[in-house]
């Protein structure tokens, strides 16, 4: 049995019915300065193949990550060694695959009784530093698979496997997509992943114990010219279903809400967040890096009906009416330190109470295109509806 996200819609994703070509992946290289994320990425069509069952494997017991210091003959060797960071670790992540919620008294980062804090914070290890088996590899696709068992805050105990699966998506199926031809001039590069949870435990699971999201986090590098842009369904309480206060009071310079279209600066310099509900959520995000001339394109899948695990850093009154889209922007914390610098696009999937044997399956595409603005404007009025010379 499965349970999907991935409905039909205008904008379901395209994929690919030729092979990416080299171009496209040496384009990649030269539009994101962050490292890729550790996952291949690949192409190939997912959305009418049914994907081969991987083989469960061992489950793996979640534990904070512990901090490994460099060996001495590694950093007498001038090998460049990166040491595990005790709550998180922000190595590449182009889409990070992540599990909600985040707080609340279903948290999977939180542990009972902790208070709601950064201090408090933990990155689960199997979402973090544990290896995933490669279960299937070519040069447009990469599948990979994991098995773990873990806790909420409330004490509730899952055991899941985790299958993902990554696509390469070529010029003419990005095209096709946008339904417009795009000048020669401009490079791009795109993938969709598909990624999946299956309730491997002996007890079903229900709401009132917690349930859980599949969460995708898109990182990129900010810049002082950088702006998230959020279509959003335009009605009287639409603004109410706007979340900017995850951490403390949003600056207004920061964030610039229309009847439609929301803009969040995301410069790497400002600790904050923004959320969408499902109720106003369209299936495209994105953002604009005018020092860079990069336009970013996320698309994603809705269930205006769905549950949407709610990830406030409190005790809540209704831990089902979370966010579907977020986007972060990192900046210094209270002692100085940073975690990046970095920005997020994020979108999840609706939680599901899954019967045992289930799976949930969610998708999420993502384009990276870098060109004049001449031409990255005609990508982002076709999809965002937005006018690129004009943000300021």
């Amino acid at each position: 049995q499965s349970s999907s996200d991935s409905k039909p819609s205008e904008l379901e994703p395209v994929q690919s019915q030729t092979e990416s070509s080299s171009k496209d992946v040496e384009t990649k290289k030269k539009i994101m300065k962050k490292s890729p994320s550790s996952d291949k990425l690949g192409k190939d069509q997912p959305a009418e193949q049914k994907q081969p069952e991987p083989t469960p494997a061992e489950p793996v017991k979640v534990e904070p990550a512990k901090v490994e210091p460099a060996k001495p003959e590694e950093a007498k060797a001038g090998k460049k060694v990166v040491e595990k960071k005790k709550q998180f670790n922000p190595v590449g992540g182009e889409e990070r695959f992540w599990m909600g919620p985040e707080g609340g008294q279903y948290s999977l980062y939180f542990k009972a009784g902790d208070s709601f804090n950064i201090d408090h914070w933990q990155v689960p290890a199997i979402i973090d530093t544990v290896t995933y088996e490669v279960k299937e590899s070519t040069p447009s696709k990469v599948s990979f698979s994991k098995a773990a068992t873990f806790s909420n805050y409330s004490g509730t105990a899952f055991d899941i496997q985790i299958d993902r699966t990554v696509f390469l998506i070529d010029r003419r199926a990005i095209e096709q997509r946008l339904r417009m031809p795009l000048a020669a001039s401009v490079q791009l590069v795109a993938y969709e992943t598909v990624n999946g949870i299956t309730n491997t435990g002996t007890e079903n699971w229900s709401k009132d114990k917690g349930l859980i999201s599949i969460w995708l986090l898109s990182m990129m590098t900010p810049s002082e010219q950088t702006k998230v842009i959020i279509p959003f369904k335009s009605g009287k309480s639409s603004r109410s279903l706007i979340t900017d206060n995850y951490f403390g009071k949003m600056p207004p310079e920061r964030l610039t809400v229309t009847d439609s279209v929301l803009y969040f600066t995301c410069d790497g310099k400002h600790r904050s967040k923004i959320g969408l509900s499902p109720l106003i959520a369209k299936n495209v995000a994105g953002s604009y890096d005018a020092k860079n001339q990069v336009l970013n394109i996320l698309f994603l899948s809705v269930d205006p009906e769905g549950l949407y695990v709610n990830s406030k850093w409190e005790l809540q009154k209704e831990p089902y009416k979370g966010d579907i889209i977020n986007s972060y922007n990192d900046g210094p914390l209270a002692d100085g330190s940073i975690m990046g610098p970095f920005y997020e696009i994020e979108s999840s999937s609706s939680a599901k109470e899954l019967k045992r044997g289930e799976k949930m399956e969610y998708r999420q595409m993502a384009c990276h295109f870098k060109g004049s603005v001449e031409e990255l404007n005609k990508i982002a009025q076709q999809l965002l509806g937005v006018n690129l010379t004009q943000l300021k």
